[in-house]
């Protein structure tokens, strides 16, 4: 039997604490894990709960070739898909903590859906799948 799965995905930040702040207040993200590594480094895994089968990994920038990639890791594409089980209750705390949406929700087929900006200006999904 085949065991690989996704584990993390880096996402480049400029500093651990602002990040670890947002993604708390902003999606309700709970640290997973965050350890010294050693020379200002740090190892932070967040995730929407604790016993999320995926978490991003937190990656400060390091030198100019990446902090200019901050915020634009996917060339401007949305690059995070959010699902939820209750839009209204996330749409108004992305709000409430300043996500920069870029449209006013809309019904799919798939589901409802909003793209926003995160605080580096990552596009974002946050999708309320329909029911199956």
């Amino acid at each position: 039997m085949n065991r690989r799965r996704i584990a993390h995905v880096a996402l480049l930040v400029r500093d651990y604490d602002e990040a670890i702040a947002w993604y708390r207040d902003a999606l309700g993200f709970v640290v997973i894990e965050d350890s010294d590594l050693g020379g200002g480094k740090r190892w932070v895994r967040i995730a929407p709960s604790t016993d999320a089968a995926f978490a991003l990994l937190l990656a400060r920038a390091d030198g100019p070739a990446q902090a200019a990639q901050v915020g634009d890791q996917h060339g401007g594409r949305v690059g995070f898909f959010l699902h939820t089980d209750d839009f209204a209750r996330d749409h108004t705390r992305l709000v409430a903590h300043g996500a920069r949406l870029e449209q006013a929700p809309r019904h799919e087929a798939y589901g409802t859906v909003a793209v926003f900006r995160d605080l580096y200006g990552n596009r974002w999904d946050l999708i309320e799948p329909k029911a199956r």
